[in-house]
């Protein structure tokens, strides 16, 4: 990937994985530029596909697009950063992420999204000034 294409990624999300609001900042890891539509189910490099996510969410999320919430329930859509908005499916209790939908409820559990280590990088952002995150929606 060209390096011009991923800063735009990069800024577009303000430096943080667009599913968990993680910053890249404190992070020992590269965040991962990913297919929110993965190549397997027919999406492309283009910008408009293309998301930033930490190696968290990205491995947990992989190759999926939708699920259930409930055994014999139909599959819901995950998150999507580009055609959905942010602070419509989620929202902060303390360190906790809440999904107020069930694209966000969906997003948290197949993300683990409240996983305790994240809420203890949660707690060491808001050290920096970094946590809550600035509303950034699309």
């Amino acid at each position: 990937m060209a390096d011009d294409l991923r800063g735009v990624i990069v800024a577009r999300a303000g430096s943080r994985c667009e599913y968990c609001k993680m910053h890249q900042s404190l992070q020992g890891a590269t965040f991962h530029v990913e297919h929110v539509i993965p190549r397997a189910h027919g999406g492309t490099s283009e910008l408009d596909n293309l998301a930033l996510a930490c190696p968290s969410c990205n491995l947990h999320k992989s190759d999926r697009v939708s699920s259930a919430l409930d055994q014999g329930s139909p599959a819901i859509p995950l998150f999507h950063p580009r055609s959905d908005t942010w602070s419509e499916h989620f929202e902060w209790d303390d360190y906790q992420l809440l999904g107020k939908t069930d694209v966000g409820l969906l997003t948290i559990r197949m993300l683990d999204l409240n996983h305790e280590r994240r809420i203890k990088i949660r707690q060491a952002e808001q050290m920096f000034g970094l946590f809550p995150p600035e509303p950034l929606d699309y």
